[in-house]
């Protein structure tokens, strides 16, 4: 198995470069949609939210009202640092039986975990690579804007409770630009993956 850590800021466009790869033949997991798991109706850490910011973030049919707990943390460290102990510790162990699972299936598996916030999180994870999708700020809140009808001010607030850019460059393996066109970052992508194949079916991958 092969395991690349896919990480890029909120509106970078990494979403589009793990479907692309996905496209390509790789095992996607998705960090955001593990975090939705983690947090379903019965689950130990609904109930610690529900213990730490009141009943309240509940909705009646048993779901976690997110725009609510999305209200009291982005913006707020501490909320946030208290919600992030709750919510990745059941991720990660979410996480470890995707991976083990993937590489049951197809021990040569190109596995992409795909985690908005490696660079905030110290993973127990060992990466063969690290991919950064990068776009600057500016584009970020344009994307944030048009896409997801957030205000100028929400935009730079969602940017601001995330890693900088320095950071996550600095994890970087290989870097995927995407200030540009699609076009341009789906291409990038697809040389992606190639250099991932080749990689993977080196003696070192193992």
């Amino acid at each position: 198995m092969y395991l690349i850590g896919l990480t890029g800021g909120i509106a970078s466009g990494k979403s589009t470069v793990a479907t692309r790869l996905a496209e390509h033949g790789a095992v996607h997991i998705d960090a955001d949609q593990l975090a939705r798991e983690a947090v379903e109706p019965g689950t130990d850490a609904l109930q610690q939210i529900s213990d730490t910011f009141g009943s309240q973030l509940i909705l009646p049919d048993g779901t976690l009202d997110r725009p609510a707990l999305g209200a009291l943390v982005f913006g707020h460290p501490d909320e946030l640092a208290k919600l992030n102990a709750i919510v990745h510790p059941a991720v990660q162990q979410l996480t470890r039986s995707h991976i083990a699972e993937a590489e049951q299936h197809d021990p040569n598996a190109i596995v992409v975990y795909d985690v908005p916030l490696l660079a905030e999180s110290n993973l127990p994870h060992r990466f063969n690579l690290i991919v950064v999708v990068n776009a600057s700020d500016e584009t970020r809140v344009g994307r944030l804007i048009a896409n997801r009808g957030m205000s100028r001010s929400e935009a730079h607030t969602r940017i601001a409770s995330q890693a900088s850019e320095a950071e996550r460059l600095a994890l970087a393996d290989i870097v995927i630009d995407s200030d540009g066109t699609l076009a341009e970052t789906l291409g990038q992508a697809d040389a992606l993956w190639s250099r991932l194949v080749t990689l993977s079916k080196s003696p070192a991958a193992g």
